[in-house]
């Protein structure tokens, strides 16, 4: 592991305790009114300023250095704070307490290093300029960044630039990634409704029936993948549910079919939507039916500026040393720092969370993957989380002004 302040080590196993805690009592997005009053008492009693109610549970901490922040320059950095609708399959002593709701994402740990920075950074106040610590609620699906970029965020606590982290299990314990261009996928859901007309199934040709309709639309939009879009062009388009009827012996007046489509491009977006609903529509007509057609777009891509992702991979190096600074693989899993990132440049970067070695006994049978009952959190990432964060902002800091 990187040589990391001697002050961040020591408060590492506190840092720990904390975030079991967190993990222990998720909360959902624009719920997390305990998370926000730990965080706030935490940056509070570290004295840094603290402004609460952003996007209804949302937490700004700001961090003046030497200066004061009189020089007027400023860098964001963000954690978010939300759990998922999951129910956790650990049995551990801090396995969640709240039925059907659990931190499957490692939002906790998030927290708990940007906590850690926090405490580290109003210590030692070895910079010029502003830290603002973005503690951001309902990342998951919920609009939490639009929120608090509606209520005027970098308006009201205005930055050069905005950098977030996440941890990545898969990539070994002790690495760090940051790379430029895509990173993460754009998050778009769809619904088409064909519309039939109901009959007893004993009699299909009385009525018309949606169900094999839909079946050839599913088939048909994995045309669009395979042999509409560039196949150099990156795109998944998952049909993820199918409901029809009510009763085996009833042809239903309905099938509603619903997925996802992720992307790295607009314009692939674009394509996959338009064809789409050519699909979906060209099939209900040839067969006498219609459909109703909503496509959602609910996230763009996360795609990390040039300037930005080049100073985080700088610090990563200098950091982690070259074995351990990986270049990102882009993942077609989403994120609402995509929005962050459409607002202000920055970059966003993976923290390695391992295998699942670290999970204590009593972990659930599958995996440790991210939005898997059986996650954890890697405590051990604390203490370099933090020290990233915190060498970030004073290196960022002390760059000259772009």
């Amino acid at each position: 592991m990187a040589n990391l302040p001697a002050d961040i080590e020591r408060e590492a196993e506190g840092l720990a305790q904390l975030r079991r805690d967190l993990h222990a009592h998720p909360e959902m997005g624009f719920e997390e009114v305990r998370t926000a009053d730990i965080v706030a008492q935490r940056l509070q009693a570290w004295g840094i300023e603290v402004h609460r109610g952003m996007a209804t549970t949302g937490v700004i901490g700001l961090v003046h250095g030497r200066d004061g922040g009189a020089c007027g320059r400023a860098v964001a950095l963000r954690a978010d704070m939300d759990a998922l609708p999951v129910q956790e399959q650990n049995q551990f002593a801090h396995a969640s307490q709240h039925p059907g709701t659990m931190h499957a994402c490692g939002h906790d740990g998030h927290t708990a290093m940007l906590l850690a920075a926090a405490q580290h950074l109003a210590r030692t106040r070895d910079f010029d300029g502003t830290v603002v610590l973005i503690f951001q609620p309902a990342e998951e699906g919920r609009g939490g960044a639009q929120a608090m970029l509606a209520e005027g965020l970098f308006e009201r606590f205005p930055a050069e630039a905005v950098f977030g982290l996440h941890n990545w299990p898969g990539y070994p314990v002790g690495s760090l990634a940051a790379s430029a261009g895509p990173v993460m996928a754009s998050a778009n859901t769809f619904c088409i409704t064909v519309l039939g007309q109901g009959s007893h199934a004993a009699l299909p040709h009385l009525g018309l029936d949606p169900v094999p309709v839909a079946c050839q639309i599913v088939s048909g939009l994995q045309t669009i993948v395979s042999r509409n879009k560039r196949p150099l062009d990156t795109a998944v388009l998952s049909v993820t549910m199918v409901h029809a009827g009510e009763a085996t012996n009833v042809v239903p007046d309905t099938c509603r079919i619903e997925g996802t489509v992720r992307t790295f491009s607009l314009a692939v977006l674009d394509l996959i939507e338009r064809r789409l609903g050519e699909i979906a529509e060209h099939t209900c007509a040839a067969h006498g039916l219609r459909c109703e057609v909503d496509f959602q777009r609910r996230a763009p891509p996360v795609i990390n500026h040039e300037r930005e992702a080049a100073v985080a991979a700088q610090v990563i190096a200098e950091l982690v040393g070259p074995g351990m600074a990986r270049v990102q693989e882009p993942s077609m899993a989403s994120e609402d720092f995509a929005f962050m990132l459409l607002a202000k440049a920055g970059c966003y970067a993976f923290i390695g969370n391992g295998e699942g070695d670290h999970r204590h006994p009593g972990h659930g049978a599958g995996p440790c993957m991210l939005h898997n009952p059986s996650y954890d959190f890697n405590d051990a990432l604390i203490p370099l989380g933090a020290t990233y964060w915190v060498r970030l902002a004073q290196t960022w800091l002390a760059e000259p002004r772009s």
